[in-house]
């Protein structure tokens, strides 16, 4: 089963696919005026079964919220949300190990933190098992 996880913001969308435990960031989008029909497209060219959506609080949380509702609605599929707390440092943390250069952790930061929210999504999952 393969899972798209969302790292979402107001400007730009971190992405990040999840198959058979293995987690790989894949792409930022920047247009927020067309998140919900990329994602939608994305998730029937790559056949996602789940979306997983990071969710942190406050006004950004009711903004995430009504961007899940949308693609529910629009790609059909199950969503479930993720703590989002401190990804972004997490990813940037992680993409600093791998030797990633300061421009490709900015272009990058976003999917990386999406992965980082699926892998702590599969970690709780396998922990409740």
């Amino acid at each position: 089963m393969k899972i798209l996880g969302i790292d979402f913001g107001l400007k730009k969308i971190g992405l990040a696919i999840a198959e058979d435990g293995f987690v790989q960031p894949i792409k930022t989008l920047g247009r927020p005026s067309k998140f919900v029909k990329e994602v939608t497209k994305i998730c029937q060219e790559n056949e996602i079964a789940l979306i997983v959506i990071g969710i942190s609080e406050g006004v950004i949380a009711k903004r995430a919220k009504v961007f899940a509702g949308k693609l529910a609605e629009l790609a059909g599929l199950p969503l479930d949300f993720q703590d989002e707390t401190l990804t972004t440092q997490e990813a940037i943390a992680k993409m600093i190990t791998i030797g990633k250069r300061k421009k490709a952790r900015r272009e990058l930061e976003d999917a990386y933190a999406a992965a980082c929210i699926l892998e702590e999504y599969l970690a709780e999952r396998r922990g409740n098992v």
